[in-house]
């Protein structure tokens, strides 16, 4: 990272929904205060994070700067506020409305590969494996 990056985000660039929404931070952060990395390429190197693969999958992740680990809903709120869209954030930290966001992230991240067709006809995703596909 450099000196004005904000944060480190890790996603999953073969969920459609996932590269869609990173798409558009993309193109918003006019300031690069942001690095994007797709964990879903080929030359993704997990053993340097620290991370398991699963670990990963589990949820969107983002580093920051001094090396501290967010996930969830916290992550979107720092992409959001990077880049400059902090005033959509701040309702997204009252009480009853955090706690509807992290439950609606939650069900959505444990679901995802499911609902993006990932895992058509198997009882449980194997998400190694759905890696490996998407980077085939």
């Amino acid at each position: 990272m450099n000196q004005q990056t904000e944060l480190e985000v890790f996603f999953d660039g073969a969920c459609p929904l996932c590269r869609k929404e990173i798409n558009m931070i993309r193109r918003l952060d006019r300031r690069h205060r942001i690095l994007f990395t797709d964990i879903a390429e080929p030359e993704f190197d997990i053993e340097i994070y620290g991370k398991t693969m699963n670990q990963l999958m589990e949820g969107i992740h983002a580093r920051l700067p001094d090396g501290t680990w967010v996930t969830g809903v916290e992550v979107f709120r720092r992409l959001y506020s990077a880049i400059g869209f902090g005033w959509l954030v701040v309702p997204t930290r009252l009480p009853g409305v955090s706690h509807f966001l992290d439950l609606a992230y939650h069900v959505f991240a444990k679901n995802r590969l499911k609902l993006t067709g990932r895992c058509q006809n198997t009882a449980a995703c194997e998400i190694p494996d759905q890696i490996k596909e998407a980077r085939s």
